[in-house]
C-alpha cells in the first residue's frame, strides 16, 4: 500500500508477486469475504474468466475498467457483481456476462477466477498504462428532477461516507456556507442516515438508492462534491466533473500530495492538511465554487 501511495506500482506488483508464491495452496475460504484473495497466478488470456467482486461497490465501480483489458486478450469475461450494480455493469464494453453475487458457489462454468481488485496486478499497471479512458460507465441524464431550473450551477453533494471509516466524513455544517453562494444550486446526493440532516433551506434531495439513478441523475449536474465514498467512483467512471475531498491519510488509491486522480480524468482531489481539519478544506472549496459561478456567468450570452 505504501508503494501504491508513492506511485511505484512496480514495487508493489514484485511484493504482491511474493504473497502471490506464499500463498499458493493455501484454502482462504473462512475469511470475511473482502480478505480472501482468488488468484493463483494463472494465464487470463484467451478463457473464461470468473471475475468476483468481493470488496465494496465503489470498488466494484473502479476496476470494471479493467473488461476492456481482458475483452482486448480474447477473454470472456464473466462478472459476478453485487446486485444493486447489475444494470450498469452489463453496458460495461468487455463485460460478457453479469450475475448477481451471492454468499454460495458460482453455479456457472469458468476456467480461471480471479477477483476485480487483482486485475492492476495480472495487468501490471503503472501510472503510465493504467487504463483511464473515460466514461466506462454510461447513463441517460434524467433531467426531470432539475424541474426545468439550469440557469444556475447545479452540484451535488455526499458529505458522510460509511461509518467504517468515520474520518472520511464531514460535518454538514461545514457544506452551509455553500448554499449562500449565488447562482449556484446544490442537490442532496447523501443516502441512509445522514440524509435527516439535510433540509430544503439546504437544496433539494436528489439522491436515490438505485445506483442506475442515480448515474442518471449526476449525469444531469455540472459536478458532484463528495467525500470518499462510492458517489465519488461513480460521478468518476462517468466522466462527470468530480471534487472528492480526503482526509489528511486517505485510501492508498488516491495516492500523496496530488490534487488529480491517474483513474478518474474528470476528478479534483481536495486534501486536509491538518487531520481533523475539514473547515479548511470546505472554504477552500467555497472559493472554488464561487469562481466556477462566475466564469460560468460571464460565458452565458447576453440577451
Amino acid at each position: 500500500m505504501e508503494a501504491m501511495r508513492r506511485g511505484d506500482f512496480a514495487a508493489a506488483w514484485r511484493i504482491s508477486d511474493e504473497v502471490l508464491r506464499r500463498r499458493a495452496g493455501k484454502p482462504c475460504w473462512d475469511w470475511p469475504r473482502h480478505l480472501q484473495h482468488v488468484w493463483d497466478g494463472a494465464p487470463l488470456d484467451g478463457r473464461r474468466v470468473l471475475v468476483r467482486c468481493y470488496h465494496g461497490l465503489g470498488d466494484t465501480l473502479q476496476f470494471v475498467r479493467y473488461a476492456s483489458l481482458l475483452a482486448d486478450r480474447g477473454c470472456t469475461f464473466v462478472l459476478w457483481s453485487q446486485p444493486a450494480l447489475l444494470p450498469l455493469m452489463r453496458k460495461v464494453r468487455g463485460v460478457s456476462e453479469v450475475y448477481p453475487l451471492h454468499d454460495g458457489a458460482p453455479d456457472f462454468e469458468y476456467d480461471v477466477e480471479v477477483e476485480l481488485m487483482e486485475l492492476p496486478h495480472v495487468f501490471r499497471s503503472t501510472l503510465e498504462n493504467l487504463p483511464r479512458d473515460v466514461p466506462y460507465l454510461s447513463a441517460e441524464p434524467e433531467t426531470a428532477f432539475l424541474h426545468g431550473r439550469r440557469s444556475t450551477l447545479e452540484v451535488g453533494v455526499v458529505w458522510q461516507s460509511g461509518a467504517w471509516d468515520s474520518r472520511r466524513s464531514v460535518p454538514l455544517r461545514e457544506l452551509v456556507p455553500w448554499t449562500r453562494i449565488p447562482g449556484l444550486r446544490l442537490h442532496a446526493l447523501q443516502r441512509g442516515e445522514a440524509l435527516a440532516e439535510w433540509t430544503n433551506a439546504l437544496g433539494a434531495d436528489s439522491g436515490h438508492d438505485d445506483p442506475a439513478v442515480l448515474a442518471a441523475r449526476m449525469r444531469s449536474l455540472d459536478a458532484v462534491i463528495t467525500v470518499d465514498s462510492m458517489p465519488a467512483h461513480l460521478a468518476g467512471a462517468l466522466a462527470v466533473p468530480t471534487w472528492t475531498l480526503l482526509h489528511s491519510e486517505p485510501d492508498w488509491r488516491w495516492m500523496l500530495g496530488r490534487d488529480d486522480s491517474p483513474w478518474y480524468p474528470t476528478m479534483r482531489l481536495f486534501r486536509q492538511e491538518t487531520a481533523g481539519d475539514w473547515k479548511t478544506v470546505c472554504s477552500r472549496v467555497g472559493l472554488e465554487l464561487a469562481k466556477w459561478v462566475r466564469t460560468k456567468s460571464a460565458s452565458r450570452p447576453r440577451l
